[in-house]
């Protein structure tokens, strides 16, 4: 099928967006994200990314992706009122199971139960369940980024690594990473990044970040305090990219040392980044791989 992209409006309001890039047997399935600068363009690349995911893996469902404008740490109450128009805006799409939508960044499986009931449609008791998707991506960007550096002749042991974006992948990665000796030098969120040559306290950073959420950054002294886009050209072996679509761009590409880019996030890097940073020897695995989970 041709790519259907609906814009969900309520009144003069634009809620978001949700892209069907396919469909396989009249389904297609993708995350659900809330943040308050999603557009149009990051959707489809988004929902063409998901296609690509479970083709590699052979999934017998479509790719797409939705995406809402707004704060996900805003008051409850305020997140409800957008999911529940949202919802409402693409119901037939969410009642007839053309949409199945999974949990994104800024939405938990409650926000989906929510979405979909609002639809019309009554989850199973099975479903919505899992909690651990962010420590299954992870686990298939370690295991990517041991063989990319085993291409360059290194290890995890001992490399130098940096993550962008310590939320659900980014934080399992770095806690497996870390279990496999790896030295974890800099993480960032959207409030800041920590740098120190010399390796954070993974535990530590762990223990932070699930009591301050991304503001834990603010909290971690034994580190220096830089800006969240000064973390991608920290000089390290390993860079997983694990938040947002196209945080690295040809602005900042040239300046990037990392000798392996092993995506966490989707579409981290936009191609004409790809191709500076390839020409020039750096090793950047598939995200649609590297993140599949």
């Amino acid at each position: 099928m041709a790519e259907l992209v609906c814009k969900a409006v309520w009144g003069p309001e634009v809620l978001g967006y949700l892209v069907i890039d396919t469909l396989v047997g009249g389904h297609s399935c993708g995350g659900v994200r809330m943040l308050p600068d999603i557009d149009e363009a990051e959707i489809k690349g988004l929902a063409r990314a998901m296609t690509l995911k479970y083709g590699f893996l052979g999934l017998p469902q479509g790719g797409a992706k939705a995406g809402l404008l707004g704060n996900p740490e805003a008051p409850q109450a305020d997140r409800q009122y957008l999911l529940k128009r949202f919802a409402e805006s693409i119901a037939p799409l969410l009642s007839k199971r053309i949409f199945a939508p999974a949990t994104d960044m800024g939405t938990s499986n409650a926000d989906i139960r929510l979405v979909l009931e609002t639809a019309g449609y009554k989850p199973k008791r099975r479903e919505l369940q899992g909690t651990r998707s962010g420590y299954y991506t992870a686990l298939t960007v370690v295991a990517s980024a041991k063989q990319a550096l085993r291409r360059i002749g290194a290890t995890l042991s001992g490399c130098s690594v940096a993550i962008e974006g310590f939320g659900r992948v980014g934080s399992a990665l770095g806690r497996l990473l870390g279990q496999a000796g790896a030295k974890i030098v800099a993480v960032s969120t959207s409030r800041g990044t920590l740098f120190n040559s010399n390796g954070l306290d993974v535990a530590r950073l762990l223990e932070l970040s699930e009591r301050k959420s991304s503001w834990f950054v603010e909290d971690y002294r034994e580190a220096e305090h830089l800006s969240p886009a000064e973390l991608l050209e920290a000089p390290v072996d390993l860079l997983c990219p694990c938040a947002r679509h196209h945080s690295i761009h040809l602005t900042n590409a040239p300046r990037m040392t990392a000798r392996v880019i092993c995506p966490g996030a989707n579409n981290p890097l936009t191609p004409e980044a790809e191709q500076l940073l390839f020409k020039r020897g750096t090793l950047c695995l598939p995200d649609f791989v590297a993140n599949s989970g």
